[in-house]
């Protein structure tokens, strides 16, 4: 009785949806930061909560046009699908979203956030739009805490993270030896390690360092004691 409850369209089975697409998105965004994806935490979970809502949305239309709405559809003598609206007009926004995507020449990806909160809102927009009053105020306050609260959150976890993804622009490739035995030397391990020559003056080096670090050692302490390095010019995490 209780799931077929919560399959009809009614108000708790609408929270109970949005809420579980935030947790869900979240939870997969959260093991593929882990993982050392580009999409992570935030960008996952912004993109489930909007496809829920245009789900939710259009079975909200389904069943306006099959109740309230059905004289007005007779009257035009009008069969048309609501349900493809919301499909057309997210698919228009992924060109949007992609306009924000780039790669920095620290090898990091650079706007998913951005992109994945475009394509969020566009999905509220729809809910505004069609008078889903209800749906529009739970995906408002999700988003919300999306974008504004949950880079805290993120940040934090992250801080107290063992792994670490770390970018060094070197003197000279020939530095890198002496680099990585500092590493070893701090009880770091490296996972792994991508070299790049720079092109321009041809005697610098950019790496960027996949690392676990020890419980003792923090981020921050890391990169301060790093940059002293001589064969250093340039260090950042990424």
């Amino acid at each position: 009785m209780v799931m077929e409850y919560l399959r009809e369209f009614n108000m708790p089975s609408v929270l109970l949806r949005l809420t579980l697409a935030v947790l869900c998105g979240g939870m997969i965004g959260v093991n593929r930061e882990h993982k050392r994806r580009p999409a992570g935490f935030r960008t996952y979970m912004l993109v489930c909560l909007g496809s829920a809502l245009t789900g939710v949305l259009s079975q909200y239309l389904w069943v306006m046009v099959h109740t309230d709405w059905v004289e007005t559809s007779v009257l035009l003598n009008k069969t048309t699908d609501v349900s493809r609206i919301g499909a057309k007009a997210i698919g228009g926004v992924g060109f949007l979203g992609a306009g924000t995507i780039m790669i920095t020449d620290q090898s990091e990806v650079k706007g998913l956030t951005t992109a994945a909160g475009l394509w969020a809102s566009a999905c509220l927009g729809l809910a505004v739009g069609a008078g889903f009053y209800e749906g529009v105020l739970v995906g408002f306050a999700a988003i919300f805490l999306s974008i504004k609260v949950l880079p805290r959150i993120e940040e934090f976890l992250l801080s107290r993270s063992r792994n670490m993804n770390l970018y060094v622009e070197l003197v000279s490739p020939e530095c890198l030896r002496d680099f990585i035995a500092l590493l070893k030397a701090m009880d770091i391990q490296i996972f792994d390690v991508e070299l790049e020559r720079k092109r321009q003056s041809g005697s610098g080096a950019s790496v960027v360092f996949y690392l676990h670090l020890p419980k003792s050692q923090s981020h921050t302490k890391l990169l301060a004691n790093l940059s002293y390095s001589p064969d250093v010019r340039a260090i950042d995490e990424i």
